[in-house]
């Protein structure tokens, strides 16, 4: 069954939609939360997503460009803007069809339907998300390319920094020894100078200083080392400011 996001904020629309994806045969999925979409869709991992443009927080331009970062997962907005300019703008940000509101709810599931097909055919290309994309309170490690993005800020670690931040991240909180750091960046510990990985440690601290994060890595001392949400808090702020001013721009009767 393919899973279908639908990203609405009116949630007559998105329950409309739901239903009917679901009686023919989709699974709908709503996001629990409009404010990182990204990192809703990582989670559910949707075959295909339905955009509206006017959303809390940041437009759907803004989501499509983000999702595209992560999958080419096929993405159809449904907008009541139907100016040119605006189907313009949502193909160049990465869409793949685009329908005008009041729809059809019969051309919505032929557009569903093809849009699926193109991608998940019997000749298509897998374009799920990708599996190495992780992400903690903003902050994206993508292991494919040894890349970490912040915010729209990204800084390239080398395979040894990476695999440094990316065993501290995925146990997020905990101290993870300086022994079980270096086994797992070098083949023969015996021959590694410990200075080594206190090089690399702070050579990573550099590249998330360089993006915005401070004080995130943790020393602990005679123990080893910790990565503490340090930006969580920064974070969370940018988003609800970024939601009141995009509020205070919305007029009445928007879709």
């Amino acid at each position: 069954m393919h899973r279908v996001m639908i990203v609405e904020d009116d949630d007559k629309i998105a329950d409309i939609l739901a239903s009917y994806l679901e009686r023919y045969g989709y699974e709908p999925i709503r996001p629990s939360s409009l404010r990182n979409i990204k990192s809703e869709f990582l989670a559910a991992c949707p075959h295909l997503v339905l955009l509206d443009i006017n959303l809390p927080y940041m437009d759907g331009f803004y989501w499509c460009r983000q999702i595209r970062t992560v999958s080419n997962a096929p993405v159809i907005f449904i907008s009541a803007r139907s100016g040119d300019m605006d189907q313009v703008l949502a193909l160049d940000n990465g869409a793949d069809d685009y329908i005008t509101k009041p729809f059809s709810i019969d051309v919505v599931i032929a557009k569903v339907r093809a849009a699926l097909r193109r991608a998940y055919g019997e000749y298509s290309i897998s374009i799920e998300a990708d599996p190495d994309v992780f992400e903690i309170e903003g902050l994206y490690l993508y292991r494919g390319k040894n890349m970490v993005e912040w915010h729209d800020a990204q800084a390239f670690l080398t395979p040894k920094e990476f695999r440094l931040l990316d065993l501290l991240a995925r146990r997020l909180g905990q101290i993870v020894p300086r022994d079980r750091l270096l086994e797992a960046l070098w083949d023969d510990v015996e021959f590694v100078d410990d200075n080594t990985l206190t090089v690399n440690v702070t050579r990573v601290r550099r590249k998330l200083q360089s993006i915005g994060i401070t004080g995130a890595i943790e020393t602990m001392r005679g123990a080893g080392y910790r990565l503490s949400p340090a930006w969580r808090d920064e974070h969370r702020n940018l988003l609800r400011c970024e939601g009141m001013g995009e509020e205070g721009d919305r007029g009445e009767g928007s879709a």
